[in-house]
């Protein structure tokens, strides 16, 4: 039986070499940060989700090594047999104070909070809305639901309307709307004050991603719903520890008290999945208060990010527009753009500045990129670095004149 799948998948992973579209795993020989270790050579690091510099900060390190040392490696148990430690309801309520929501669930990661979100509140007789761009694990979450579904075009608020207008939708016991906060290939934020007044005027749930905002977005990072100011307005929010919170693992799902405390009894990945490890809970609560104590990486990141963009443009390069540390630089408009970009990122790592190219199916045919990220780790020479070597291999590539 082996042999005819091993053949099949033999002929696909050699397609998919020759079009550009295999995904290569660089082994880092180094921790975290804006520089390391790659095949014993120094890089400058710009395509983590590490936005603040916090996944081998040391007051970080010191709270996961702490609660390692009171709390143990794990507990082998689910959260409602013998999982929850004090440790964890700290987490719980530290994250609602930090969001500015009623109370907060766990889970070992965003992905298992985005499949356990819908499932609980939406059945046959519901209707859930999706934008068309939303991360894999909102997908995966919707197919889990039995709700009736309904994809809307990418950030465009008349679809949406027309969406909560559908018959199916408007005699449908509850209505739900999901999108990320930010998006991860393109960097641009939902139109949540739109998004919330429709949510409003016909009487549908919002839930948005945060997973490329929370602690950095806003003015005290708090998140895309601060920086759209419609804190309070948000039903429930996803989000992860393992990016800017730290950049390891585990995840929650934040929000109104009575959907949290229904997720508790009905959500599967909470209820059948380990409980977050106490280093992990530890390492989450020490970034939170990092955070909560001064906006400075945040300011850090925001000056970084406008001076890259400023820069990479002036320099001739096609980028997406947007306010975000997230930015794409497209190679859309050449020919055979998927190569174009697993080549220049290529070349790019002979320069020493580790990115990577991504391209169909992680993003739309004909609009392969490299999605640059910047962190308050990285100092301004690590910036014109960057910012060297992509104007130098834009030369070579023609992608610059």
């Amino acid at each position: 039986m082996y042999g005819k799948i091993k053949d099949d998948l033999q002929g696909e992973l050699a397609s998919l070499r020759a079009a550009g579209l295999y995904k290569e795993e660089r082994v880092i020989e180094s921790p975290q940060g804006a520089k390391i270790q790659v095949g014993g050579k120094s890089v400058l690091n710009f395509c983590a989700n590490n936005y603040l510099g916090l996944s081998n900060h040391p007051k970080v390190i010191e709270g996961a090594r702490a609660a390692l040392d009171e709390w143990g490696y794990g507990l082998s148990s689910v959260r409602f047999i013998c999982g929850t430690q004090r440790l964890h309801k700290e987490l719980e309520e530290k994250v609602s104070q930090f969001l500015g929501t009623e109370d907060t669930i766990l889970y070992a990661a965003c992905f298992d909070a985005n499949g356990g979100v819908f499932e609980p509140f939406l059945d046959k007789e519901c209707a859930l809305l999706t934008d068309s761009l939303n991360h894999a694990s909102i997908i995966d979450g919707v197919r889990l639901c039995k709700a009736k579904r309904f994809i809307v075009q990418h950030g465009d608020m008349q679809d949406l309307e027309q969406k909560l207008q559908d018959p199916d939708a408007r005699s449908a016991r509850y209505r739900m709307f999901c999108t990320d906060g930010v998006f991860s290939m393109d960097g641009d934020i939902a139109k949540l004050p739109e998004i919330c007044a429709l949510a409003t005027k016909h009487d549908s749930l919002v839930v948005i991603d945060d997973c490329h905002a929370t602690g950095f977005l806003g003015k005290t990072g708090r998140g895309t719903h601060e920086y759209r100011d419609v804190m309070g307005q948000i039903d429930l929010i996803t989000t992860t520890f393992g990016k800017a919170l730290g950049g390891a693992s585990g995840g929650c799902t934040s929000g109104r008290k009575e959907l949290i405390e229904w997720l508790r009894q009905k959500s599967r990945p909470y209820l059948f999945s380990n409980t977050l490890a106490p280093a992990i809970a530890g390492a989450t609560l020490a970034a939170i208060d990092l955070l909560s104590e001064s906006t400075e990486l945040r300011d850090r990141l925001e000056s970084s990010m406008l001076y890259f963009r400023k820069n990479m443009t002036d320099a001739g390069f096609d980028i997406t527009p947007g306010e975000h540390p997230i930015v794409p630089i497209m190679f859309g408009k050449f020919e055979n753009d998927a190569k174009l970009a697993q080549d220049f990122a290529r070349d790019l790592l002979d320069e020493g500045i580790y990115v990577i190219g991504f391209s169909f199916p992680v993003v739309p045919r004909g609009q392969a990129r490299i999605r640059v990220q910047i962190s308050a780790a990285h100092e301004q020479e690590h910036l014109d670095r960057a910012i060297e070597a992509f104007t130098k291999i834009g030369k070579k590539h023609s992608v610059l004149s």
